[in-house]
């Protein structure tokens, strides 16, 4: 599980930038969509869903084997 450690992130997404930049991209755009989609709780799923996203993009990307 060391995926979820803070160190694993960093080397993880300085390794990969164009998934970092994807990422980047989520984080900012969700609550956006979210807020366009459905107004103020749209925004507030949108931010939590940008975090989770944040936070198990480097454990889902090594369970696929990338």
């Amino acid at each position: 599980m060391d995926s979820f450690n803070s160190d694993h992130r960093r080397r993880f997404y300085e390794g990969h930038r164009s998934l970092a930049l994807l990422m980047i991209l989520i984080v900012f755009l969700s609550p956006f969509a979210g807020l366009y989609v459905a107004s103020l709780f749209g925004a507030v799923i949108g931010v939590l869903l940008s975090f989770v996203a944040y936070y198990l993009t480097p454990f889902i990307w090594r369970k696929i084997g990338g």
